[in-house]
């Protein structure tokens, strides 16, 4: 067994899974908006802003807790940046399962 065919094998499956599909297509959609493009990217943003401040032990405050619960209130009174929230979370947990399972396999014995 080849590791490097098998791992392409593997981007292939994601890529083909039903979760990459739809996450790709409202991606596309969402994209051709700039004002919606515009706020999931600043939404984003704060995301990685808030995992960034947790994995190094930063309390957050409640001003950057109250902009993200603001921004997420925003966007799911619209159906396709609901759609499209939704979708980055199937497949970010598809991605996170994937990772999760590898973690088992690899992990190291101390």
């Amino acid at each position: 067994m080849n590791v490097h065919d098998e791992a392409h094998n593997l981007a292939r499956a994601i890529k083909e899974s039903v979760e990459y599909q739809q996450y790709a297509e409202l991606k596309d959609t969402a994209s051709q908006n700039a004002e919606l493009a515009a706020m999931l990217n600043d939404f984003q943003a704060k995301q990685f802003e808030i995992q960034a401040k947790q994995m190094i032990g930063e309390e957050l405050g409640p001003e950057l807790m109250e902009q993200i619960q603001s921004l997420y209130q925003i966007l799911m009174k619209d159906p396709l940046a609901a759609q499209y929230v939704q979708a980055e979370m199937r497949f970010s947990m598809l991605v996170n399962d994937v990772y999760n399972i590898l973690g088992e396999v690899i992990k190291f014995d101390k």
